[in-house]
């Protein structure tokens, strides 16, 4: 880490050549290139809200508690959208899917798309393999209609099997072809030409919703400790003010972004 604000992470170079029966010796020393991986530490701040000594006093309930617990709930799910925006990879490595048509649903998109199902995610399955990607280790998070779709999409011994592997105490749903699945509100989101794009931005008629795959070495980030800052007894606002600061970063670890593969919902042919 560089003054706190750059993170530095070494990525390997080219492994060594390998030669059957060698007869030519010295052989040829070479020295590996190893890549030097940075990506920025961006803080995150709340706006600083006030609690009034009024509401203190007065209140049945704790507001204080009740603000706080809120706040920071909020400042944790901004960090975790942007680190899915920052591993959220380019068109090359997208892939659509080609379940059913179903319904736009992100703010603004009109129009059809088509859903998950479980051919996808044996899609995912083959190019991680394609890619020498590691079977343990392997993550895909779905948006909560794309959950529901997969889980349409599934026989019921398949659900069934699906259900019972699943790890609730590391927010894994289930296992199914080789990928650990979970599940948030919102996951990735893509403009139609497979452009990463922040939730932050204004929706449009034509967002596609994703979902994201990725295996654990394939991908890196940083996450500081919440700092809380109080003001209590301000003389101006006669009351006490809080807010909460936190700084993380991410990116794809890999120079050639292999083990990350965005699935992006894929749109009927017209007419």
């Amino acid at each position: 880490m560089n003054n706190g604000k750059i993170v530095h992470i070494p990525n390997a170079g080219a492994a060594s050549g390998t030669k059957k029966n060698r007869t030519e010796l010295p052989a040829m020393v070479t020295k590996r290139t190893d890549i030097d991986v940075t990506f920025p530490l961006d803080e995150y701040t709340t706006d600083p809200v006030l609690i009034p000594n009024a509401d203190t006093v007065e209140l049945s309930y704790d507001k204080r508690e009740s603000v706080l617990r809120q706040d920071k709930l909020k400042l944790q799910d901004d960090v975790a959208l942007d680190f899915i925006f920052n591993w959220s990879p380019a068109a090359a490595q997208c892939i659509e899917t080609t379940g059913a048509e179903i319904d736009a649903y992100t703010d603004k998109a009109t129009g059809k798309r088509k859903g998950i199902c479980k051919a996808d995610v044996l899609g995912l399955m083959t190019k991680f393999n394609n890619d020498d990607i590691p079977q343990e280790g392997r993550y895909l998070l779905l948006d909560a209609q794309m959950y529901s779709q997969l889980l349409n999409s599934l026989t019921e011994n398949e659900n069934t099997a699906f259900l019972a592997s699943a790890d609730a105490q590391n927010g894994i749903l289930g296992k199914l072809f080789s990928f650990n699945i979970m599940m948030r509100s919102r996951a990735a989101l893509y403009t139609a030409a497979k452009a990463p794009k922040t939730w932050s931005t204004a929706g449009a008629a034509t967002d596609l919703a994703a979902g994201l795959a990725w295996h654990e070495q394939s991908v890196c980030r940083a996450l500081g400790e919440v700092k809380a800052f109080e003001n209590e007894g301000d003389a101006t606002y006669y009351g006490d003010i809080y807010s909460f600061l936190v700084r993380a970063g991410g990116r794809i670890m890999r120079e050639d972004k292999k083990g990350v593969i965005a699935l992006v919902q894929g749109t009927p042919a017209a007419g």
